[in-house]
């Protein structure tokens, strides 16, 4: 919920937050957690860049993908490939917007979020 969890707060906001395979191996409030902190934490122009798989609802979701997820939920059930719908809610809920999309190699994603206009 407060970034840093520990030692004094940054006191210089940042132009860019980046995270790579986060969201799908950490419980799902980590998501909220990312949105409200990038959101407390960018500049007025900064971004939030942030790569890994995701289930996207017009899109399939490749074989490897969906047998990566259950391995994951195997592993521990709060853990999974993140809808990107859900995410972008939560980004949208923390006043951030989902402002480019991009595919990459191994059917990840690089999503950049700005403040909502």
């Amino acid at each position: 919920a407060r970034w840093p969890s520990d030692g004094e707060p940054f006191t210089q906001p940042f132009d860019l937050i980046h995270t790579a395979n986060l969201l799908h191996i950490s419980p799902w409030p980590c998501c909220a957690g990312l949105m409200a902190g990038a959101a407390r934490h960018l500049t007025p122009d900064g971004l939030l860049v942030v790569y890994g798989p995701f289930i996207e609802a017009d899109v399939p979701t490749a074989p490897s993908n969906l047998a990566f997820d259950a391995d994951l939920r195997r592993r521990d059930p709060a853990w999974g490939l993140r809808p990107l719908d859900d995410v972008r809610r939560e980004a949208q809920a923390a006043g951030l917007e989902l402002a480019q999309r991009h595919a990459l190699p191994a059917n990840n994603l690089l999503l950049v979020f700005t403040r909502s206009r």
